[in-house]
């Protein structure tokens, strides 16, 4: 048989029973509706955590830490590499060394410490913390209010909300009454803040006017002195950020946030000072942490590697998002086997109407044969219309699935902005789950219509002429 005449016959008979073949075709386009439905949503998650982490900032960053702050060590590390008492430090040496790394755009010292900022005399304890002149590009802080550093030594501050609602004797209102940021700039932008820290200083280093009587001395376990100096540094509210501090690793967990170099020149005694003051050479900073940012995310790998070689550990975005990435192949797999189940009930609708379609046809197909038509033959008419099925059904069935994923999608945004939350996109249908929904719909047709077609190319067509 010419698959012209094929097809004319199987349009045919889909036409003969239209009400039947149409509830069956509306329940594949029901099955595959579900399937792209729940994949979709899989998928756009997955895209949305990626967002999320592209925007944190450090999609594009390492962090480095030494093998000897032993937080940060675990088996694998022991298994490779120097013992952590006899590891390099990270000083600023070895900072300029990575830096100048191949790919490497800048290294930049994790610099944070706990102190007291008088705001109209009244103290406030929290967390400081530096970031580096390439922060302003960081999409945590597009919706500052205010402004970012002027210059990179300016003695400006940037204040995180929940901070500048202390200052102002605001209680963090959660839920739906929560404070605007906009609210809180006014009264704070251009005020002063007075910021109470302890600084080292080397033995031979000479006393400032601004020195308090709380100086006093140290010494390491090589006999390398050093004193501790209380100052004070005059700091200018310049930006309030609506940042959460216990999103993410690194500086946005601080509460308030200084220029990266007026941090460094401050020599702000830190943790490892008092670890390290044997090792370091001279008047040499120690970093409990490095930020190593990449010119181009794909080379992290790399960096990482030739970090490890160096005797340190590393942490990137990219660690993470290997787990992230394997959590939702599984829930892909899940979704896709849940949305699978609406398609194995059309299979069955495939099989009744087949089934019914050939006792009603069963001179028509005894006619065939007995002029000429193979068993083959007879089996394509079965499968063409259980394909045409198939593809109608995966055609609408898509369309019925991406439209499914935009209403919730439109409402979910509703909900969220009557939440005072910024609008997501949770849904996506990318081209290769239209094909594959397409052709997986065709399939699972052709492998329903393999019992009817089988079947009906049996019949005797002796009996089946008989039939009435």
């Amino acid at each position: 048989m010419k698959l012209p005449d094929l097809t004319e016959l199987a349009v045919r008979n889909l036409r003969e029973s239209i009400l039947r073949n149409s509830l069956t075709t509306i329940g594949i386009s029901v099955g595959v509706a579900s399937l792209v439905a729940m994949l979709s949503l899989g998928i756009g998650l997955q895209q949305l955590a990626s967002r999320r982490l592209m925007k944190s900032g450090l999609f594009d960053t390492v962090v480095v830490t030494s093998r000897r702050d032993l937080r940060n060590f675990n088996r694998e590390q022991e298994r490779s590499g120097p013992a952590p008492g006899d590891s390099r430090i990270l000083d600023e040496p070895t900072r300029l060394e990575i830096e100048h790394l191949p790919n490497v755009l800048e290294a930049y010292p994790d610099i944070r410490f706990i102190t007291e900022l008088r705001y109209e005399d009244k103290p406030h304890l929290t967390t400081v913390a530096a970031l580096p002149a390439s922060a302003k590009s960081n999409d945590a802080f597009e919706g500052v209010q205010g402004h970012f550093f002027s210059s990179e030594t300016a003695p400006e501050a940037i204040l995180q909300k929940t901070f500048a609602e202390e200052l102002l004797g605001r209680a963090p209102k959660p839920g739906l009454d929560e404070t605007n940021v906009a609210e809180l700039a006014p009264p704070l932008l251009g005020k002063e803040l007075t910021m109470r820290y302890a600084q080292r200083e080397g033995q031979s280093a000479p006393k400032s006017a601004s020195e308090k009587a709380s100086n006093f001395g140290a010494e390491g376990l090589a006999g390398a002195a050093y004193s501790v100096v209380s100052r004070e540094q005059k700091l200018r509210i310049v930006g309030i950020a609506d940042l959460d501090p216990e999103s993410m690793r690194g500086p946005t967990r601080a509460r308030v946030f200084l220029p990266l170099k007026l941090a460094q020149s401050l020599h702000v005694m830190q943790p490892t000072d008092l670890r390290e003051v044997s090792r370091a050479p001279g008047d040499q900073p120690v970093y409990s942490s490095v930020s190593v940012r990449v010119k181009n995310p794909g080379q992290i790998q790399t960096i990482e590697d030739a970090i490890k070689k160096m005797g340190f550990n590393t942490f990137s975005i990219l660690d993470a998002s290997r787990s992230i990435q394997q959590f939702f192949k599984v829930l892909d797999v899940f979704l896709g086997i849940f949305g699978s189940l609406a398609l194995a009930v059309a299979f069955i609708g495939i099989v009744n109407t087949l089934v019914m379609a050939i006792l009603e046809r069963r001179r028509e197909i005894g006619i065939m044969k007995a002029i000429g038509a193979s068993d083959g033959d007879v089996r394509k008419l079965f499968f063409a219309e259980a394909g045409a099925m198939g593809i109608l059904g995966g055609i609408a069935g898509v369309a019925l699935g991406w439209a499914i994923g935009q209403a919730i999608n439109f409402g979910t945004n509703i909900y969220l902005k009557r939440q005072s939350f910024p609008p997501e996109h949770f849904w996506a249908v990318p081209w290769w789950l239209v094909l594959f929904a397409i052709l997986f719909s065709f399939i699972v047709s052709l492998a329903a219509g393999l019992y009817p077609a089988g079947r009906a190319a049996r019949l005797d067509p002796v009996q089946a002429l008989r039939y009435e």
